[in-house]
């Protein structure tokens, strides 16, 4: 019997630890207007019981469960990947939502221009905190969309978009030895090899907000963004845009060594973190944090109470 042909799109749902919030997205998909469509769930050794969550779901001929070792989101994806039958692929993280109109107008955006390798789109925050509230409400999405510009985040593509597969087979995949920012060099990957980037400006994703998110880490993040950009540096010698990747990972860097600091001194050991922080020090930081860091320097013993202080204050909705 010859295989049914494949769908328009693919979805990819990487679900870990989130056994009691997967059914909420798959139902999502299943509300979608773009009804030609397959998802394949991962579940990446999940040690909670995904597979049960997602049971009652397979009766869905659409929906296929792939149960692997855990290997992190990018070898999820890339795992679904392989997998998956369509030319088009999206993105659907496990605790995430879809409007009822992702599919229908991310594809239609993606198909109306050949040489778009993904398109992206705004998108609602929901959770913990945020609630209702845009990603272009912190982070901005200045058309159009070039290399140059995402590498200096005056353009952040949302995490969760939809590709051509051709655009995925040409750089590789996913990287899998990123366990955080994984999705930033895949966008610039893409662009790097001469695909452009389209855009819906509609908030077509929501996207849950939680505490335990890996994305909440600044320092895991702020690590694996370095690593991004210095990956991005070296792959781009020569190019117009290799300033930029090595100035973003300056940048970056000077961050991570700030949070480091931080965690440093909150953690008890106090002088490291001073160190720590020194290594942070940034021209144009603001004078609020240049007085903390008098402070701190000439006063060690109050370093502690302050950034608790701090970071109660930054905690507050």
């Amino acid at each position: 019997m010859a295989n049914p042909s494949p769908p328009a799109v693919s979805v990819v749902v990487p679900a870990y630890g989130v056994a009691d919030m997967v059914g909420e997205t798959l139902a999502s998909l299943q509300a979608q207007t773009l009804t030609d469509w397959e998802a394949i769930v991962v579940d990446d050794g999940a040690p909670d019981d995904v597979a049960g969550a997602v049971a009652p779901f397979l009766a869905d001929p659409r929906i296929r469960l792939l149960q692997t070792d855990n290997g992190g989101l990018a070898l999820a994806r890339n795992r679904a990947i392989a997998a998956a039958r369509a030319p088009i692929l999206s993105l659907l993280d496990g605790d995430d939502l879809y409007e009822p109109e992702y599919l229908s107008a991310m594809h239609a955006a993606l198909i109306a221009d050949d040489r778009h390798g993904f398109v992206t789109c705004d998108a609602t925050y929901f959770g913990d905190s945020r609630d209702g509230e845009r990603f272009t409400d912190y982070f901005p999405q200045v058309l159009p969309i070039t290399l140059d510009r995402v590498l200096a985040r005056q353009f952040y593509v949302f995490g969760a978009g939809m590709f051509r597969r051709s655009a995925f087979d040409a750089i590789g995949g996913f990287d899998a030895s990123l366990r955080s920012a994984e999705d930033l060099d895949f966008w610039v990957r893409i662009l790097s090899a001469g695909f452009s980037g389209g855009y819906v400006p509609r908030p077509l994703h929501r996207y849950r907000r939680r505490s335990t998110s890996l994305s909440r880490n600044s320092a895991t993040l702020f690590r694996y963004e370095a690593a991004v950009y210095r990956k991005a540096q070296a792959a781009l010698t020569g190019r117009p845009e290799e300033a930029t990747a090595a100035r973003m990972a300056a940048l970056i860097e000077q961050r991570l060594a700030r949070a480091e600091g931080e965690a440093l001194i909150l953690a008890g050991n106090t002088s490291a973190g001073l160190a720590r922080l020194n290594d942070g020090r940034m021209a144009d930081e603001s004078l609020k944090w240049r007085i903390i860091m008098a402070i701190l320097t000439v006063a060690p013993p109050l370093a502690r109470p302050i950034l608790f202080a701090r970071a109660r204050n930054n905690q507050r909705p």
